[in-house]
């Protein structure tokens, strides 16, 4: 039995919720007084019924900042995420990011509740590519290992060999190369002709892609680039591998959001530009105050569909759709490919 709603907090809890989101950075990030208000309404009540349905809420890097600093249990990328939802003690598992994330804390947690707030939440890279089109690339390229990217649905991890993740594709990618002539990688193309320079592959003959993209990191345009370096004297310009080649041979880092958190705390530097979704470069905000950063991001609409209001409703009487459910056939080939990523990772970054 579900609990019933939580209660509004009173006058001193509100204001006790307030100081402590503005105490996370949400001042700074813009959030006047009547935001923080009307945000800690709402945190107030997720934080007091997440220990009564033993949930666990964790928010991709990309999410809403009231999201990673008013509820989030855990912040991270791709591969961060997946690895704690695994590690969680949790019975239910409320996945701030979309789709194809979800699915993936419930191939690794089948026996958890796994809810998804926003069920419209989609990937431009999920869907551009299908089980069957996978299927059709193995019969093409007998032998060839399928290396996919973690943005992907569950049908098509079930029909890949390994997972991989913007930080440790080039690792895994050139292990697959060291036992087999011709490595598939899908489905970012950018990502793909990357990994191609990188490593020194063909391109259709060693190292083979698919025409995928992300709707956010393929509309950066490389031409601005010394444009800002001439603006910003002195500033580290920090790419995601989703960007084209010809901007990543621009930039002073390429890498996974994770590597590009840790590169921003390990350097300094006048200013930081990290070429990504906002929701890094916000984050980035409130972790390293001292730090000036320089935006050239761009928001992805389907990361920015997750609410409060919906992570609550979530909670309290999920509706029918925002439960997520894999097949269990399909769930347990797509477990294989996701622990063989840990396997080939865990002596790399682990983000």
């Amino acid at each position: 039995m579900r609990p019933s709603p939580t209660p509004q907090p009173t006058a001193r809890e509100l204001q006790a919720e307030i100081e402590r989101l503005s105490g996370k950075g949400l001042s700074e990030l813009g959030y006047c007084a009547g935001d923080l208000a009307r945000t800690a309404s709402l945190t107030w009540r997720i934080n007091a019924i997440k220990p009564l349905r033993r949930a666990v809420i964790p928010g991709h890097v990309y999410q809403r900042p009231e999201i990673l600093l008013g509820v989030a249990d855990f912040i991270g990328d791709s591969y961060q995420l997946a690895k704690l939802c695994g590690e969680s003690q949790a019975e239910a598992v409320v996945f701030c990011g979309v789709r194809f994330m979800a699915e993936t804390a419930k191939i690794l947690n089948p026996e958890k509740e796994v809810l998804l707030p926003a069920p419209e939440a989609g990937c431009s890279l999920a869907e551009a590519i299908t089980a069957k089109d996978v299927r059709g690339l193995k019969a093409r390229h007998p032998g060839a290992p399928v290396a996919a990217y973690i943005n992907t649905s569950a049908e098509v991890k079930a029909e890949s060999d390994v997972i991989v993740t913007s930080a440790n594709a080039h690792r895994i990618v050139e292990r697959l190369f060291a036992q087999h002539p011709k490595v598939i990688f899908v489905p970012d193309e950018l990502m793909g002709r990357n990994l191609a320079a990188t490593l020194g592959r063909k391109l259709g003959e060693e190292l083979v892609i698919w025409k995928g993209s992300c709707i956010v990191h393929d509309k950066f345009d490389s031409f601005s680039i010394a444009l800002y370096r001439k603006m910003y004297p002195g500033v580290k310009i920090l790419a995601h591998m989703e960007c084209s080649p010809a901007l990543v041979a621009l930039v002073d880092f390429v890498g996974g959001t994770g590597d590009m958190m840790r590169y921003v705390e390990k350097t300094r530097a006048p200013y930081y530009m990290m070429v990504t979704e906002c929701g890094l470069g916000e984050l980035a905000r409130t972790r390293f105050p001292d730090k000036n950063f320089v935006f050239m991001c761009r928001l992805c609409p389907h990361m920015k569909m997750v609410g409060l209001r919906a992570v609550l409703r979530s909670l309290e009487s999920p509706l029918p759709g925002q439960s997520v459910e894999v097949p269990v056939e399909i769930a347990g080939k797509a477990a294989i490919a996701l622990r063989r990523m840990f396997e080939l990772a865990e002596d790399v970054c682990k983000s």
